[in-house]
């Protein structure tokens, strides 16, 4: 796992100053603090910050071939190295370190751009030919590894985190108006867009070259639902899969330095383990975080019943409520996109513990993506159930689904009565807003009459909304578990998952999220996902005698964090201070009646306390790019 960077001129004849890419490089140290290297043609200047984990040796970058006519910086791992290795020796090509790195400048020179499709892994590289004066930046099929690009006056750079872009004295930072839009509406940035004007994401599953100063973005990997062609003997299912992951931890355990995992006592995290121990020589070593609010039932329990189980050498942590607010700026300074996860914060902490011990961790992230563990995945199916019958069918059971919904112990029914007469991206979009919609229903009375000016308020709705019609006609559970993984997944966990754990120097890899896995997944029918009442159905029967039978039966939680207690609590006065303070509400976004509203208890917002805590993180996010920023003018930012 490592950091990258570097700046490349449209035109053969403009010298890029070696300078800049050295203070990009400094501006993202903590991505590697082993080593750095760089590449130097005129033109091109490509860098790279060093976490070393494999040939710790002779691993350093940047890596040419064998006569020094392309070179590539690269972070991330590549799982089925050894077999391409194996294949490019046949081929008579000359490697000179043993790392998976190599691997790529030889397939480059076999395959050309196509050689990122024969990549098993978590990837974002940079790639120069210097022959050709070509430019080739690529992202892993998923998104695990971030990278970013935008262009100055003459060059292109690009970088694993916008801080590196912001180095160059040639970068001109400006707000994106309506990013905050979007943001504030689905609480994350999906696709290529950032808060910044023409900063942006490489899309997950796509590759960018730039050649004689025209750029091409091209996509080389889409999920493809093929249920038809998939096992549909659920035994054999269980078998294939069971094989599958089991040699896919295996591959994610390679690694010259100590690795570990971080354990919630949840299914995914626990069946990664059950294998994990099954594997290593060594005792695995766990990491688990907990909470100083004796009110809040935390993880701790079932991380320390799986750790017990399968003898790991356990570590734990607790936070205080003064921490999480601590971290905060540093969470935001991180992350650089406002995204609102407040358990990102409690990550940060227990990657900082498992620092002392390991180099590597192990998550459970992609199970509930690629096997339907969220709850919301069973209530959309039960929603275009009662929709798929005839319509007098239809309207008795939306009728009786009010009555019942009345009654107290169904009260979590009522929700659904709403949604009886709406699209499933509708649905979607509504569950991405939070679970009364504020932003998308009451954006009206937030915004201030200027700042509504600048936005296309169906601009969240149309980013959704273009995934969704690239899977019509699929099953409903499978148009949703597209989009998730499209748009939610790249764009908000694994964010989270990435920026989180490299502030502390650490890998993460995530298995689940091998392509190979989420291939054979999509091939699934539903029901073998969606059993009943029962999400990840497939998922518990293949770790049904390997988990503790508590783990595999426990009621999903997610990673919780006791936001509310202490917004309403410790952080109280700092979250007023924060909200009401001059600058806020000088920037001319939000009207302060209604933010007063929001902190006082008479918002409509039923989750009111994340609605707080994306405005907070969005007010900080401000105060670490733009301290000095002017308050906003009336031209229209589209």
């Amino acid at each position: 796992m490592c950091g990258i960077a570097g700046k490349v001129a449209f035109d053969n004849d403009t010298v890029v100053d070696l300078s800049v890419v050295y203070a990009m490089m400094e501006a993202i140290a903590h991505r590697g603090p082993d080593d750095q290297g760089v590449y130097v043609q005129s033109q091109a200047v490509l860098g790279h910050r060093r976490l070393s984990i494999i040939d710790l040796s002779t691993g350093k970058q940047p890596i040419s071939n064998e006569d020094g006519t392309i070179w590539v910086v690269y972070n991330g791992e590549i799982y089925n190295f050894r077999e391409l290795r194996s294949d490019l020796l046949r081929k008579g090509h000359v490697f000179r370190t043993k790392t998976d790195t190599e691997v790529i400048v030889h397939l480059y020179e076999d395959y050309g751009e196509e050689c990122v499709r024969l990549l098993r892994g978590m990837f974002a590289f940079a790639l120069w030919d210097a022959g050709k004066k070509k430019l080739l930046l690529a992202r892993d099929r998923v998104g695990i590894k971030p990278l970013y690009y935008t262009k100055t006056r003459d060059s292109l750079l690009f970088a694993s985190e916008i801080k590196a872009l912001r180095a160059d004295p040639d970068f001109a930072a400006e707000i994106n108006i309506q990013s905050i839009d979007t943001f504030l509406t689905i609480n994350y940035l999906p696709g290529r867009d950032t808060l910044l004007r023409h900063v942006y994401k490489l899309d997950p599953g796509h590759y960018l070259v730039m050649e004689r100063g025209v750029m091409r973005i091209t996509s080389y990997w889409d999920l493809q639902f093929s249920v038809a062609h998939g096992n549909h003997d659920f035994a054999h299912a269980v078998e294939e899969l069971t094989i599958l992951l089991e040699s896919t931890v295996k591959d994610h355990m390679i690694s010259d330095v100590p690795i570990g995992i971080l354990l919630s006592g949840g299914v995914d995290s626990t069946a990664l383990l059950s294998f994990m121990v099954q594997q290593s020589q060594q005792v695995v070593r766990s990491f688990t975080i907990g909470f100083c609010d004796e009110q809040f039932a935390d993880e701790r329990y079932y991380a320390q019943l799986a750790a017990k189980h399968f003898g790991t050498e356990h570590f734990e942590i607790t936070i205080t409520a003064q921490q999480f607010q601590e971290f905060l700026p540093k969470y935001v300074r991180h992350m650089e996109e406002p995204v609102c996860e407040p358990p990102a914060v409690a990550l940060y902490y227990v990657t900082k513990l498992a620092k002392e011990h390991v180099k590597v961790l192990v998550s459970g992230e992609g199970g509930d993506e690629a096997f339907a563990g969220y709850q919301n995945y069973r209530s959309a199916l039960f929603l275009e159930y009662i929709k798929s019958m005839g319509k007098s069918w239809q309207r008795g059971g939306a009728r009786a689904l009010k009555q019942v919904a009345r009654l107290r112990r169904f009260a979590r029914l009522r929700k659904f009565s709403p949604m009886m007469d709406v699209p499933l991206e509708h649905y979607y979009y509504g569950r991405t807003s939070g679970p009364d919609s504020f932003f998308r229903r009451s954006k009206h009375e937030l915004y201030t009459d200027d700042f509504r000016e600048g936005i296309d308020s169906n601009y969240a709705s149309d980013c959704i909304g273009r995934y969704f019609k690239h899977v019509k006609g699929q099953d409903p559970l499978n148009q949703m578990l597209y989009v998730d993984t499209k748009t939610w997944l790249p764009d908000d966990l694994l964010i989270k998952a990435d920026k989180m754990t490299m502030a502390n120097s650490l890998e993460l890899r995530v298995p689940l999220l091998d392509h190979k896995v989420l291939e054979f997944a999509a091939t699934l029918p539903p029901s073998f996902k969606v059993h009943g009442c029962t999400t990840k159905y497939i998922l518990k029967k293949v770790f049904d005698g390997r988990v503790p039978k508590e783990i595999l039966r426990r009621k999903k939680t997610g990673f919780p964090v006791p936001l509310e207690s202490w917004l309403r609590g410790e952080l109280k006065t700092y979250t007023r201070d924060l909200l009401y303070d001059s600058k806020t509400l000088g920037r001319g976004y939000f009207k302060r009646q209604t933010i007063e509203s929001l902190l006082e208890g008479s918002s409509i917002c039923e989750d009111r306390f994340l609605s707080i805590f994306s405005l907070m993180t969005l007010e900080l996010w401000h105060r670490e790019f733009f301290e000095q920023c002017e308050p906003l003018s009336v031209e229209s930012h589209l």
